[in-house]
């Protein structure tokens, strides 16, 4: 199965909470609502340097696809 980079995640317990999962590594779900960011990878020592510039970078490509994600929906 081919997935997307991104999906979009909710959840009726957590009703102010909006999640973008990243698929690609590294893996990852944030939570919109407070930025909190779960890990879905363990990481080597040898791993921080890669993922430090990477994280950012996806981060913003998250919030950038919820954007546009939320743009859709509001045009329709």
């Amino acid at each position: 199965m081919t997935l997307p980079k991104f999906i979009l995640g909710d959840n009726t317990e957590f009703p102010n909470a909006i999640y973008v999962i990243h698929t690609e590594f590294p893996r990852f779900i944030i939570n919109l609502e407070n930025d909190e960011v779960e890990w879905l990878e363990e990481f080597d020592k040898e791993d921080q340097k890669e993922l430090e510039e990477e994280t950012e970078q996806a981060i913003k490509e998250a919030s950038e696809f919820y954007d546009r994600e939320v743009a859709l929906y509001e045009n329709d």
